[in-house]
């Protein structure tokens, strides 16, 4: 190499010192990013992890979940909605010392699973539910045990010991009284649409045998479709046998299809609407899209049974058309009916008389309204869900102050308002009805009547969830 030429820099030293710069002027400009947009406090809603062990032995563990699995089972049985369910699960192995527990309701079955931590093998019991039936007051009963559980801390046997006199207790009222409290409630729905003296005693035969059906049905493990297909047809046999009797024996303004609506009534009063309306709102997307699976296919199977009735006395020349203008009933004379089919509706699912009295108040109520709003000009649907949110916000206020079930009253107090007549009328247009036109025109009025189902749904539901977010006013 020449001696007058500079010294050449090695490359290597070059390359170290070009990067360290970077890497500097990196890290400054990333430390200072993450400083201003990564958040520094943790977050608000904490994931719940299991933490340390909470000192329950695992005897009494088994014990609790083993009550807390049977007492939710009962729960589902009687009415209850998914959510009441899991509160009041929760309430019990809580009050027991059980703090990492997780419960999981899927409509036919309950699983109860308590976590041990990480060193111990959970408990976890799964138990199908047999059937479920409107039984109000067992599931009152079953709420205040776990109310005394969690106030009093019970003993586990002494516990037990209670929830099986619960579940082994009779119904506090006989069969002829719950039949007759059906056939009330028939009674009241076709003075409610205008029937005469003959048409309500009709009715009321004809509720009163198919609550007798339905009954024998349930005990010989007969499907349900099947049975409502069974006792949707009883109602419009005797609407055909009223119907042949008017050619020999003529009275005039009789409307044998009123029989029919208020069967429909009856049928369709026993439907979990609200308690999949609840589900749904509150969460439980599973149980709620089977509870209206289990609507859609009962009110199908109402539909199934009458049809196959119309069809055959449309081919004797019966005609059990239903009059489009519905006869004039004095108001006075509503209020009373709806208080009737309230109460009697309430007395057929084993309610208190407490709650029986609030239904009907309630019922009464929401009838004014929903009377107003249509003579106002308001759609069916829309008159139904607002009166339905005064049912549910009314009852869900005074039922704490009455230490009464909010659930049992209202689902009666919304039976006044369910779409028997346009129900029938659907039905009607599609099996008489001219080819197409009849068909269209009757899934119309069907969807008319489905359309008010889902706003009595949603209104007691709204007016539930509006009541408690009052101070002292908790939602059930």
């Amino acid at each position: 190499m020449p001696d007058d030429l500079p010294p050449r820099t090695p490359r290597s030293r070059r390359s170290r010192h070009r990067p360290r710069s970077i890497r500097v002027a990196g890290g400054g400009l990333g430390a200072g990013t993450r400083r201003v947009v990564q958040a520094t406090e943790p977050p608000t809603d904490s994931i719940p992890v299991w933490t340390q062990p909470d000192g329950v032995e695992l005897t009494t563990g088994r014990a609790v979940v083993d009550l807390a699995t049977r007492t939710g089972v009962a729960l589902m049985a009687t009415g209850s909605s998914a959510a009441e369910v899991v509160s009041d699960v929760l309430r019990l192995t809580a009050a027991y010392g059980l703090q990492s527990v997780h419960v999981d309701v899927t409509f036919s079955s309950l699983t109860v699973s308590y976590n041990r931590g990480p060193l111990a093998d959970p408990l976890t019991v799964t138990r199908v539910v047999p059937g479920t039936s409107q039984d109000f007051t067992r599931l009152a009963r079953i709420r205040v045990l776990v109310c005394d559980i969690e106030r009093d801390s019970l003993e586990i046997s002494d516990a037990r010991e209670r929830l099986d006199a619960v579940i082994r207790a009779p119904h506090p009222y006989r069969r002829w009284v719950v039949v007759s409290a059906v056939a009330v409630m028939a009674a009241g729905v076709a003075v409610n649409v205008g029937g005469g003296v003959f048409i309500v005693l009709v009715s009321m035969l004809s509720a009163a045998v198919v609550s007798r059906l339905l009954t024998r049905l349930a005990r010989a493990d007969v499907p349900p479709f099947f049975a409502q297909a069974l006792g949707a047809a009883i109602p419009a046999l005797f609407a055909t046998a009223v119907g042949l009797s008017q050619q020999w024996v003529y009275i005039a303004g009789l409307l044998p299809s009123l029989v029919v609506a208020s069967g429909i009534v009856v049928l369709l009063a026993g439907l979990s609407v609200v308690a999949a309306a609840q589900d749904a709102i509150e969460g439980f997307y599973v149980t709620a899209a089977a509870r209206v699976f289990q609507v859609l296919l009962l009110t199908l199977g109402i539909v199934v049974g009458i049809t196959v009735v119309l069809a055959v006395a449309t081919r004797l020349g019966i005609v059990l058309a239903i009059d489009s203008s519905p006869s004039y009933v004095p108001l006075a004379t509503q209020l009373v009916a709806v208080a009737v089919i309230a109460a009697g509706f309430a007395v057929s699912s084993y309610v208190g008389p407490r709650s029986m009295v609030l239904a009907a108040a309630a019922a009464i109520a929401g009838w004014v309204v929903n009377q107003v709003l249509v003579a106002t000009g308001s759609s069916p649907s829309f008159s139904a869900a607002v009166a339905a949110l005064v049912i549910g916000f009314v009852i869900q206020l005074m039922a704490r102050r009455l230490n009464v079930s909010a659930l049992a009253s209202t689902t009666a107090s919304i039976v006044p308002l369910l779409p028997g007549r346009a129900t029938y009328e659907g039905i009607y247009q599609i099996v008489s009805g001219p080819a197409g036109s009849g068909l269209y025109q009757g899934l119309g009025t069907l969807l008319g009547a489905a359309g008010i189902g889902i706003g009595l749904a949603a209104g007691v539901t709204l007016g539930t969830y509006l009541a408690g977010l009052l101070p002292g006013q908790p939602a059930e």
